[in-house]
């Protein structure tokens, strides 16, 4: 009863003393309880606290060392490659748009020439950063431009970005080198690895395109129809779309 509650209450009855006594001596054991349990807690944190301070010690060490190391490690590291990369980026940017000489100018981004590192340096000497990443990026298109595709497929498939025409033109590009390795399949598939990487209006239009010649070239006319297609729909203003009712015209043929 709440009445058993109120401070000062007395019982009136024998059955009101028997049941307030068992109710005072309920509150006793669970108070009693509860400090036994305290007291082996206390006991056992007495007994273990070596172990538990030396714990705690790793972790805070461990937070410590990252913090550490991210800071007079990861940063210098990350800042020293970014400023290597300058150098070979140079020469691939100009091989790019060159007319002549675009092998030579492909092989320094390479390899780099007077105490400068190419891209196979920094990928070597700064490997797990950012501009290391980048320069997978630079060695392998840079190895595809010179048809040498194996390397290309090897440097391309190392690299990855979220980046929206980045990340497609790298698969892009290595659907070119499994093109140029007569494997039109994986080819193909990189082609529409590429095109679901980003819709963008440069790089979608243009793996579409090629995704749409390598089907026809695989006798799935079918599938370069839908490829075809899309950039008619989708991509009207581009590049691709200027003839592509001809090779929509292609892939209707024999239907």
């Amino acid at each position: 009863m709440a009445t058993y509650k109120k401070r000062g209450y007395k019982p009136e009855t024998k059955a009101e003393q028997q049941e307030f006594d068992e109710q005072e001596s309920t509150t006793a054991e669970v108070f009693s309880s509860l400090d036994e349990g305290a007291s082996r807690s206390e006991e056992w944190v007495s007994k273990n606290q070596n172990i538990i301070l030396g714990v705690i010690g790793v972790i805070a060490i461990s937070v410590l060392g990252y913090l550490a190391y991210n800071q007079f490690v990861e940063k210098p590291k990350e800042s020293s490659a970014a400023n290597e990369m300058y150098y070979p980026q140079q020469y691939f940017d100009q091989a790019l748009v060159a007319t002549t000489a675009k092998d030579s100018l492909f092989t320094l981004a390479l390899e780099g020439a007077e105490g400068k590192y190419g891209f196979l340096d920094i990928i070597e000497e700064y490997n797990g950063t950012k501009a290391a990443n980048l320069a997978n990026y630079g060695a392998g298109m840079s190895y595809l431009n010179m048809n040498n595709y194996q390397e290309a497929i090897t440097y391309l498939e190392d690299f990855s970005s979220d980046d929206a025409v980045l990340g497609a033109l790298a698969k892009g590009g290595l659907g070119d080198a499994f093109m140029q390795l007569d494997q039109a399949s994986d080819a193909l598939g990189y082609y529409e690895a590429a095109v679901k990487h980003s819709d963008n209006e440069y790089t979608a239009p243009k793996f579409l395109y090629k995704a749409g010649i390598t089907a026809l070239e695989m006798g799935d006319k079918d599938k370069a129809l839908g490829f075809f297609q899309r950039i008619k729909d989708d991509f009207p203003k581009s590049e691709n779309a200027a003839s592509i009712d001809a090779f929509i015209g292609m892939a209707k043929s024999g239907e």
